[in-house]
């Protein structure tokens, strides 16, 4: 893929952009496969590949400059804006949405904030697209000065933007390096939007997390279901189950699922997305999935993590090395830290593998691995 910001030198965020696709794929297959090449019981599937360009569901742009002038992009190298709203990566309804949205924060007198002045109030525009292609857009601001402004001319980017499905205002008054806060206030009628992969309407509230490369995560998904299909549990838990990617795509009749989040937000949207489609036997709980894990009475026959970059950690990897769990399913955003959970737990053999590549461009991506108990 060419991209003339990173040609210029104005973003480096995709660091691997020169790389020919095909060997990016091949490295990060090979770094996986050194990382788990102590486990022999581990077979590896080909990898799933991204498109190249137009991959990425959501934009995090930070907004700088003037009123009557402003950049959506990155902070470049003291603290200066660079425009990236033609940023190729970005899916077609976000690359179209951004120099509109450019022009509301003119229309709508949204002064910039300055990171080296702490002046100014909308630090960030965030735009989420669906397969759809209908869109979110939150505002992230200083304080609640902008929202009448915004909900003034909210008719106006509604106009502009017909796909337009959630609007919201995020309040993030601390400096520093935090993207949002905890108050939302949702000035448009819809307060989700419906990302439908597979038939299934998971619905995606503003605060909540969703894969960033749609194509990606519905075959990760699909693989999950032909992996628990095999393995046929008749329990499953589904940790750090997010808006119920996992949870809700592997139930089944005579299925009992239950997903643990921490995000309140997450586990509405689960609950709802299991209304929607009469999903029975789905049980969604507000929790951290190790202290919930840790105090249930038994274990369930299958269980689901997909935690974040850190792992789930020495404490929750060595109680299901310890729980006699018969399979566990690991999604995982960094392979690092899968290789540290997996030698935490010597009782559970990894079987398949297989990388699915979110994260094109650069040295990330998702691995799918299951663990199978070992039997003496």
């Amino acid at each position: 893929m060419d991209c003339h910001h990173f040609d210029a030198g104005r973003c480096r965020s995709c660091t691997w952009m020169p790389r020919p696709y095909a060997e990016q794929l091949a490295s990060k297959e090979q770094r996986c496969a050194d990382l788990l090449a102590g486990h022999d019981s581990l077979t590896w599937e080909p990898a799933f590949a991204s498109a190249e360009s137009a991959f990425r569901n959501k934009a995090k742009m930070v907004v700088t400059g003037s009123i009557g002038a402003p950049a959506l992009g990155i902070l470049g190298d003291g603290a200066e804006g660079v425009d990236l709203r033609d940023c190729p990566i970005h899916e077609p309804a976000i690359q179209h949405a951004l120099p509109v949205l450019a022009g509301f924060v003119t229309r709508a007198s949204l002064t910039p904030y300055d990171v080296g002045t702490r002046r100014g109030e909308l630090k960030l525009v965030l735009v989420t697209s669906s397969p759809a292609g209908e869109l979110m857009v939150r505002f992230v601001c200083r304080s609640q000065e902008p929202v009448t402004r915004i909900r003034k001319h909210l008719g106006w980017l509604e106009a502009q933007l017909p796909n337009l499905v959630v609007t919201t205002v995020n309040l993030q008054p601390e400096h520093k390096a935090v993207v949002e806060g905890e108050t939302e206030i949702v000035i448009s009628e819809a307060a989700a939007l419906t990302m439908t992969v597979h038939g299934l309407d998971l619905l995606l509230r503003p605060q909540s997390f969703f894969q960033t490369n749609t194509t990606i995560a519905s075959a990760l998904y699909a693989e999950a279901v032909r992996i628990a299909d095999s393995v046929a549990p008749r329990t499953v838990w589904d940790l750090y189950c997010g808006v119920g990617g996992f949870a809700l795509h592997v139930a089944r009749d005579g299925r009992s699922v239950t997903g643990v989040e921490t995000s309140g937000e997450a586990v509405r949207s689960a609950q709802a997305t299991a209304a929607r489609h009469g999903i029975t036997d789905t049980t969604f709980v507000e929790d951290d999935a190790t202290e919930w894990a840790i105090a249930q009475p038994r274990v369930a026959d299958l269980v689901v993590v997909n935690p974040p970059r850190r792992g789930i950690g020495g404490e929750l990897a060595g109680w299901l090395d310890a729980s006699g769990v018969e399979h566990v399913l690991y999604s995982s955003c960094n392979a690092d830290s899968l290789a540290r959970d997996l030698a935490a737990m010597p009782g559970l053999a990894p079987r398949r593998g297989r990388v699915f590549d979110m994260f094109p461009h650069t040295d990330h991506a998702e691995v799918l691995v299951l663990l199978e108990r070992t039997r003496s």
